[in-house]
């Protein structure tokens, strides 16, 4: 340990409730494979299918890629820790968990938005969908959603690694992140606080915005549709987008809402445990089982998947 960073960080956890790590451990055994397997899915399935290669699908392989890197920055580790009596990530581990987790939610955030500016388009101006949505502004949509995570969460971090812990190496959470290293540092940190905060803002209330101002811009639309089957397949288009943006945003006002006593100390932990664990395993199947074209195109694979490994057989004998 020098005089600011240690070697290694302890990852406190739920150390105070044991009897919680066995059914964390196998509870993360399943969860992950089913996570990893459903996005490699839908990304396969999205690029496959031709039916699928249109704006919608090109944003849900990115979000379906940010889940897979967002679960595997923190659930291998986790599970380490989990299966073992030593809980503990060393300094270099912690800061590659810092940027990767955090770039990956970040983007996400924005990515979320950006898919609600889509279901805006597709369900508001019909008529110039593919003209406004060409893969021009897809890619380029896509290319400052990346972008813009990545600085801003490169240069949070690295604002953060900088903050001298005075020999501390005690990290009361599950893996490492950003505002548990600030409050476990020492010195003066007013500044850096301060640069969290806008970065979040920024991050957090520009897609809610954009979010809010599509869905009720859909609304209004939908009303104006007289015939049911009109609307009802204009609300089918944004039910899964909509749970989605309900798990993302949903947990973390309720807990902010609440008096700042009432929160316990282990609250943040599940919160992060639903962001690692949950949402990157529904989402998958939020969308697979809630969209048609997905179902569709899925059931399509399958067939020539085991069509080709009859063909096969059959060649073989």
């Amino acid at each position: 340990m020098n005089e600011s960073h240690p070697v290694e960080f302890i990852l406190l956890g739920f150390t105070d409730r044991p009897w919680l790590e066995l059914p964390l451990f196998i509870t993360l055994l399943i969860t992950y494979p089913m996570a990893m397997m459903g996005n490699i899915t839908i990304i396969l399935v999205s690029k496959i299918d031709p039916h699928l290669h249109s704006p919608m699908y090109f944003f849900l392989s990115n979000l379906s890629f940010l889940d897979m890197c967002y679960t595997t920055s923190i659930v291998p580790q986790m599970l380490f820790n989990l299966g073992s009596s030593k809980k503990t990530i060393s300094y270099l581990g912690c800061a590659v968990q810092l940027y990767i987790f955090h770039v990956m939610g970040a983007t996400e955030c924005l990515l979320l938005g950006i898919m609600s500016f889509d279901r805006y388009v597709a369900i508001c101006r019909p008529l110039h969908y593919t003209l406004i949505m060409n893969q021009h502004l897809c890619l380029l949509l896509s290319s400052i959603m990346w972008l813009t995570g990545v600085i801003l969460v490169f240069s949070e971090v690295t604002l953060t690694l900088q903050l001298p812990l005075c020999g501390v190496n005690k990290l009361d959470h599950l893996f490492c992140e950003i505002s548990v290293l600030m409050k476990t540092s020492c010195g003066e940190k007013e500044a850096d606080e301060l640069a969290l905060f806008l970065v979040c803002t920024f991050v957090l209330a520009v897609p809610l915005c954009l979010i809010l101002f599509s869905y009720g811009s859909i609304g209004h639309t939908v009303l104006k549709i007289k015939s049911s089957g009109g609307s009802k397949k204009a609300l089918g288009t944004c039910s899964s987008h909509l749970i989605v943006v309900s798990l993302f945003y949903g947990p973390p006002i309720i807990l902010y809402l609440q008096p700042p006593s009432s929160i316990s100390r282990d609250q943040p932990k599940f919160l992060a445990l639903f962001y690692v664990v949950v949402t990157p395993t529904l989402n998958p199947f939020i969308y697979t089982l809630r969209n048609k074209d997905v179902k569709r195109a899925l059931t399509k694979v399958l067939r020539r998947t085991s069509s080709s490994k009859f063909s096969l057989g059959t060649s073989c004998q």
